[in-house]
């Protein structure tokens, strides 16, 4: 499937940055005319996978946290949100709702939530290398013009 148009960014892992990474998806996905729901879809699920690298990836640790986004045919959009910090020994068992290594504060539905709004999600991850959450969601309506 051909990529349309793309976006980078990289930025710290601060929480002062997930608005920040919202507002850069939302930015990049209105060429598309998404509805409401969808935009918002989008940015919770983004919003997530910021926070489990921070929290979870990076842990009290600094780190850069990536997002690489692609509008592609048939309006399909992808980021793929990715850290460089401790990585997930067991996806399986981290992707169960309920499932956390946060400490009592926190929830467990991050992966859960991700895919409740997206088509899809898949995530790959190597300990001691990082991780890579890789989120799919098709838009309905659109008023892209292709290059």
């Amino acid at each position: 499937m051909n990529t349309l148009n793309t976006m980078e960014i990289k930025f710290p892992s601060k929480s002062i940055n997930e608005g920040f990474a919202r507002s850069v998806v939302s930015s990049f996905i209105l060429q598309l005319d998404p509805t409401i729901n969808e935009l918002t879809d989008i940015k919770t699920a983004v919003s997530e996978a910021v926070t489990n690298c921070i929290v979870h990836g990076y842990e009290d640790n600094a780190g850069i946290i990536y997002i690489k986004g692609e509008i592609r045919e048939d309006n399909l959009i992808v980021f793929k949100i990715r850290d460089k910090g401790k990585g997930i020994p067991d996806i399986k068992k981290a992707m169960e709702p309920l499932f956390t290594t946060g400490g009592e504060e926190r929830a467990g539905l991050g992966f859960a939530v991700m895919e409740s709004f997206m088509d899809k999600v898949k995530v790959s991850s190597k300990e001691g290398k990082g991780t890579t959450v890789t989120l799919y969601k098709k838009i309905i309506r659109t008023n892209y013009e292709k290059p």
